[in-house]
């Protein structure tokens, strides 16, 4: 368990480390002002520009400009209060199903993580969802919500964990840095390429 002093170190460590691969970090309070803070940057931004028709048949979405939110690991409590919210604000489409069906139209891909690393600044997400790894891929925007007290000092001081994470059936486990980038092409610095254009950080502090 990791006293005050050093959960506030960590945390301090983290958010230089995730700054300086280009994350926007923010604290928040606990997990309902990560849903809400989550709102506020999706309507802030402009809805992504698809270069591909989702299946309307499938899914169909009213009106050019709505701006499509994806939470597939939230919990039913939690997806639910989401989803109403974005059901009368009229502007936001939240989905957690079937984003195979959206692999250029997906705005904002929100999902909550398992731990953070301080020493890189790095996210670890487990899962055995190909929807939640799809939302942390096909979006423009990831949104990450982690809490404090999961903050770690290194990968190596968190052995016997991340043991238990791929121990488990059917496990995924991703390590997140940043967001995509690559420099394969003329060494010119690309972001977006295999992911999404923007990493933002929820810490909760609670």
């Amino acid at each position: 368990m990791n006293t005050t002093a050093n959960k506030n170190s960590l945390t301090r460590e983290f958010i230089e480390k995730a700054s300086l691969v280009s994350a926007r970090i923010y604290r928040v309070q606990d997990l309902r002002s990560a849903l809400n803070k989550a709102l506020e940057l999706c309507r802030s931004k402009l809805p992504c520009d698809s270069q591909m028709e989702p299946d309307q048949k499938e899914t169909p979405i009213p009106g050019e400009k709505l701006r499509v939110m994806a939470a597939p690991n939230l919990d039913e409590v939690d997806f639910t209060r989401l989803d109403t919210v974005c059901r009368e604000s009229g502007d936001i489409c939240l989905i957690r199903d079937n984003l195979r069906l959206y692999p250029g139209g997906i705005d904002m891909g929100v999902t909550t993580v398992d731990f953070g690393i301080a020493e890189t600044g790095t996210l670890v997400l487990n899962s055995d969802s190909e929807e939640t790894r799809l939302s942390t891929m096909l979006c423009e925007t990831h949104v990450a919500i982690l809490e404090e007290s999961k903050i770690r000092e290194t990968a190596l001081t968190m052995t016997d964990e991340l043991k238990d994470l791929t121990g488990q059936a059917s496990s995924y486990t991703a390590f997140i840095t940043g967001a995509s980038r690559t420099a394969d092409i003329e060494r010119v610095l690309a972001l977006g390429v295999h992911g999404p254009l923007e990493l933002v950080i929820l810490l909760v502090e609670a």
